[in-house]
């Protein structure tokens, strides 16, 4: 299933894509796409349902794939091909930070530069989203957890994040900063989460094109190993790291600007478009 959210903020409706590309109202089934009903019990409900009989909604807009989002975790330098291009090593382990979660909006909402931002950049991910507690997963059982998987744009201002003291968090968690979706497809649509296209556009120009393939610490894996530290729980999203291709590694670097158009997507996950603008 492709499951998703229609409406303005804080107004939407749990809807899913059916077969024919129309959205259906998933409102009289539950209340929202997240918690208990991305449960395993739950979707497989959900999956029985003939999507015909449901009513269509109109896509005004499209919001983010899952709501009431506790943690968004995301895993740093996961590509080898990405480590590469920024110069730094591969890590023994996976780095873990936090993205805020007041930075998480919808796949085609405007995306706020801020203030003093000079060094914005984009970063095309693959979103893990949790939809049963784990704690101490085996990394064989860990995709029994996952509810299912979505674009995630992590986007960066890295001079934040890196030329500041302290940790990434607050290069990562500027407002705007987190688009997830357009929708969270379960993992029984998905064959190979390590075998993904992904790519990515400024102004119409590529500057990501890689593939879930070159992913150091795979979704099983990370899974299992952020299981280990805490308990992972329905509606939680893991962003599972970056391509080569970002504005930090280019020579010379090449950052976001007010105006800017963002076009980015995953094989069977769908396509994301955010246009860049100052914040106020």
């Amino acid at each position: 299933m492709k499951l998703m959210r229609v409406g303005p903020v804080g107004q939407e409706k749990p809807a899913l894509l059916d077969a024919s590309g129309k959205i259906r109202d998933l409102s009289a089934h539950v209340a929202d796409i997240g918690g208990a009903a991305i449960s395993p019990e739950s979707l497989k409900t959900l999956a029985a349902i003939d999507p015909s009989t449901l009513p269509e909604l109109a896509a005004d807009r499209i919001g983010a794939c899952v709501a009431g989002t506790g943690k968004f975790i995301c895993i740093g330098l996961n590509f080898s091909d990405h480590a590469a291009e920024t110069g730094a090593t591969v890590p023994p382990e996976p780095v873990i930070f936090m993205k805020a979660t007041s930075a998480i909006v919808g796949p085609n909402d405007d995306v706020l530069i801020p203030r003093g931002s000079e060094k914005t950049d984009w970063e095309v991910e693959l979103g893990v989203v949790i939809g049963k507690t784990a704690k101490y997963v085996s990394e064989a059982d860990a995709l029994d957890y996952v509810a299912g998987y979505c674009v995630s744009h992590d986007v960066s201002e890295r001079a934040f994040q890196t030329e500041r003291a302290g940790q990434w968090t607050k290069g990562k968690s500027c407002d705007t900063f987190g688009p997830i979706g357009p929708w969270l497809v379960t993992k029984d649509e998905i064959a190979d989460p390590q075998n993904l296209g992904m790519w990515l556009k400024v102004n119409g120009e590529t500057m990501q094109n890689g593939s879930s393939r070159t992913m150091v610490y795979g979704v099983a894996h990370v899974v299992s190993y952020l299981s280990q530290f805490m308990s992972l729980h329905p509606g939680d999203v893991i962003s599972t790291g970056t391509p080569p291709g970002v504005g930090m590694g280019m020579k010379p670097q090449r950052f976001l600007k007010a105006g800017d158009v963002v076009e980015l997507g995953i094989e069977g996950l769908g396509t994301q478009k955010q246009t860049f603008r100052a914040d106020a």
